[in-house]
């Protein structure tokens, strides 16, 4: 596929995925008049390395781990760093502690929603009262 229907895939500038290329995190093949040809393995690998760049890995440590995501059965890290190991456990801490705050987030709006719903009724434990049919 050529970049444009990549980066209308996975919602990732063109700019973007040839920054991607230039790091490493993406190899691309070449036809022979040199346009960039993209597997559809790229697809997932794009929205994996936007996956990571959103939870603040930088693309160093992306680089190093991608590797790693293909295969988890068969995880080799021959070059890790005790600074990488500590880089990823803050990471791992960090996301863990979002989802945490995104759960929190979203049974809240579930309760407004039901609340609204509703009409707002609650009994005197704070459950929902039936409507009342006219």
């Amino acid at each position: 596929m050529r970049i444009g229907e990549l980066s209308e895939r996975t919602g990732t500038s063109r700019r973007l995925l040839r920054y991607y290329e230039e790091q490493g995190l993406i190899v691309v093949g070449r036809c022979a008049n040199g346009y960039r040809v993209y597997d559809e393995s790229l697809v997932d690998r794009v929205l994996q390395i936007r996956g990571l760049l959103d939870a603040g890995l930088p693309t160093r440590i992306i680089k190093q781990i991608l590797p790693c995501l293909d295969e988890p059965r068969s995880i080799h890290f021959p070059d890790a760093t005790p600074e990488m190991l500590a880089t990823l456990e803050r990471e791992h801490d960090r996301i863990a502690a979002r989802v945490e705050s995104l759960i929190r987030d979203r049974d809240a709006i579930a309760a407004y929603l039901d609340a609204v719903r509703d009409g707002g009724r609650r009994d005197s434990a704070g459950a929902p009262v039936a409507s009342e049919a006219a």
